[in-house]
């Protein structure tokens, strides 16, 4: 399984993925949800991806490729349309749902007779010039819905653990190093919760405007940034409780 999680921010974006496909006592395997699509000054994008591995990497080769597998420098680019061609951050989510629908049609029914589910969920964040910075969450049905002001993260995976800091503390216009604590910490509470997700994990910032990548970084257990975060809030929770108020009912 996996955990994802992206927040829209007023400053931008911050998304973070774990990267456990198994997590069987003799099989752990470890591979990148992320996969950012950037063409500096014009645009940058970033997945997160959720469900069958061999699904949704037919999904991401198919929405940066194209159906010709040559990519955005290929004779085919100029007419297949890629998340490096699409025009709006709407049209890149539309375009991820039909990759989703395109990969359902040629491999579900024999999926179906495997007994193996089709399941992906797919996190599309970025901006493209002229346009504003948006987030979405592309379904197994193809369908998607964009994150707002109101609601502005989105998560996909094992993501009860880590909803409930979100719930409490996700804002749109708290700043990015805030929502960078945010996101581990919710990362955090589902390692702590769930084998299925693991370590490392790949961190990705990105600014309002800049149209390129802020920051891009693999979080290891050696990283000790994570450990204090991990440790300081592990404490913090447990002051927290112990200083709660004695029921008035228990006498």
């Amino acid at each position: 399984m996996t955990y994802c999680v992206a927040l829209l921010l007023k400053e931008g974006l911050v998304m973070l993925s774990d990267t456990r496909t198994n997590a069987g006592v003799d099989h752990i395997a470890t591979f990148s949800k992320m996969h950012v699509v950037e063409v500096p000054g014009e645009r940058v994008l970033c997945l997160l991806a959720a469900g069958n591995l061999a699904v949704t990497q037919s999904v991401v080769h198919l929405v940066t490729k194209g159906p010709s597998g040559k990519g955005a420098s290929g004779k085919a680019a100029a007419k297949a349309k890629t998340l490096y061609t699409v025009p709006t951050m709407f049209q890149a989510a539309e375009l991820v749902g039909t990759a989703v629908g395109e990969v359902f049609r040629e491999h579900g029914e024999t999926m179906r007779a495997q007994n193996v589910n089709f399941e992906v969920s797919v996190l599309l964040g970025g901006q493209i010039k002229g346009r504003e910075p948006s987030l979405f969450e592309i379904y197994a049905a193809g369908n998607f819905i964009e994150a707002t002001e109101d609601t502005p993260f989105l998560q996909i995976g094992e993501h009860k653990y880590g909803k409930p800091i979100l719930d409490r503390a996700a804002r749109y216009d708290i700043g990015i190093a805030d929502a960078v604590k945010l996101v581990l910490v919710s990362m955090d509470s589902t390692l702590r919760s769930n084998v299925t997700v693991g370590l490392p994990i790949d961190l990705f910032l990105y600014r309002r405007d800049a149209l390129k990548t802020d920051l891009r970084r693999r979080i290891t257990e050696d990283d000790r940034y994570f450990r204090q975060l991990r440790e300081h809030w592990s404490a913090a929770l447990r002051d927290a409780y112990r200083a709660l108020p004695r029921p008035d009912w228990m006498g």
